[in-house]
């Protein structure tokens, strides 16, 4: 391929992550906002925000490995678009599922753990369980779907599957999972006790019932759930941690509801950005197009500068489009050009470490034998949990 086709395929893919991730952006804001009109509920159930950073995390994890294990699945001529059992999609759903399960039960004694080592006060160890593990599958049932939709969609249609999933993806985790978490604790906590313990031994019989059936069904999803599920419930403790982050300054983000919008897209956006390049790595890997050496070659270093230009695009309007919705919410904002000054200091500097772990991830992975595909989104969405939570605070100090 010619350098001029080369750069004008480059120019085309960057033009369609750059459609799927304004999308992304106006669609994430939605979700801030919506996590900024529940600031009451924050507040009346301790230990609610705790969870947000984590669950939308493993939303985006699990269903970021479906998305960019299909995607490469594609590129490789292995993908096709049934249900039979042993083929691609059928046995990547069987690890999906349960991964989101067994996540779920875990990040409920994460989350209070993590609290308890802080000092932050949350409601019971059971209750944390029973809430993570509901709107886990829920959620997670309800983004799976999605990322199968977008990889047939894309299939059917030509599209580079590596420049829409990671932005889709963790847009659709953003938009469902806040809404789901929360509506879960409500109901939750408003039944007697009783019922709290009897509904949680009935949801994770029925969980314990269905994970079963997609092992013994599955039979590559055993390897892939080997090889993924100790690095996610290990990376959960950076999502868990995040939360207490954002949880430990809950006053100054309920009372500048304009902070708490911008939440959910800082990480979405980053996480997607981040989840573009992960996936564009491993599918160049799998082809052999890059070498995983620990010197980037020039065609790295081309995405790395991709991710710059998304971020210096996208934030600025992510945070105009805050400020928007804080003004039509009537929550306080610190004005436009302070949150544009936030999201872009935060995002550039969260941005110059992805794009380092990305690369490493993608190669220590693919050197020793493992499949990129499955810990690249994983590592860099955690990562961005907590590195995001930790900048994104201490910017705001810098600045407030």
């Amino acid at each position: 391929m010619s350098a001029g086709n080369v750069l004008g395929r480059e120019h085309r893919l960057f033009l369609t992550g750059t459609t799927a991730l304004l999308i992304s952006t106006a669609v994430a804001v939605v979700a801030g906002s919506y996590l900024s009109s529940i600031r009451e509920t924050l507040t009346l159930i301790p230990g609610l925000l705790v969870l947000v950073p984590p669950t939308i995390n493993m939303r985006g994890s699990i269903s970021g490995v479906l998305a960019s294990r299909l995607s490469s699945s594609m590129h490789l001529g292995e993908f096709s678009p049934d249900w039979r059992r042993g083929g691609v999609l059928a046995e990547n759903l069987h690890a999906s599922f349960i991964l989101t399960v067994a996540t779920a039960i875990a990040l409920g004694f994460i989350a209070k753990l993590a609290a308890w080592g802080f000092g932050v006060e949350v409601i019971a160890a059971g209750d944390l369980i029973l809430i993570s593990v509901i709107a886990g599958i829920l959620s997670g049932l309800l983004v799976m779907g999605f990322t199968v939709l977008v990889s047939v969609l894309s299939y059917r249609r030509g599209v580079d599957m590596d420049m829409i999933a990671a932005p889709a993806v963790t847009t659709i985790g953003d938009l469902v999972t806040i809404p789901v978490l929360a509506l879960t604790a409500v109901t939750v906590v408003a039944l007697p006790t009783e019922w709290r313990a009897a509904l949680l031994v009935l949801v994770l019989i029925v969980a314990a019932v269905a994970t079963g059936y997609s092992w013994v069904h599955g039979d590559r999803a055993r390897e892939i759930v080997s090889e993924i599920l100790p690095l996610l419930v290990g990376l959960s403790v950076l999502g868990t941690v995040a939360g207490v982050t954002y949880t430990m300054d809950l006053d100054r983000l309920v009372t500048v509801g304009a902070l708490l919008i911008l939440i959910p897209p800082f990480a979405g956006i980053c996480g997607s950005i981040g989840g573009i390049l992960c996936s564009r790595l491993g599918t160049w890997m799998h082809l052999g197009l890059i070498d995983p050496s620990l010197r980037p070659s020039r065609e790295v270093g081309i995405q790395c500068v991709q991710s710059y230009l998304f971020t210096l695009v996208l934030l600025p309007l992510m945070a105009a489009l805050a400020h928007g919705a804080a003004l039509l919410l009537g929550a306080t904002s610190p004005g436009l050009f302070t949150l544009v000054g936030i999201a872009v200091c935060a995002g550039v500097v969260v941005m110059t470490i992805v794009n380092g772990i990305a690369y490493l991830t993608a190669s220590i992975s693919f050197r020793y034998g493992f499949d990129p595909d499955n810990f690249g989104i994983p590592v860099i969405t955690s990562v961005i949990d907590l590195l995001g939570a930790v900048v994104l605070i201490a910017v705001i100090n810098f600045f407030l």
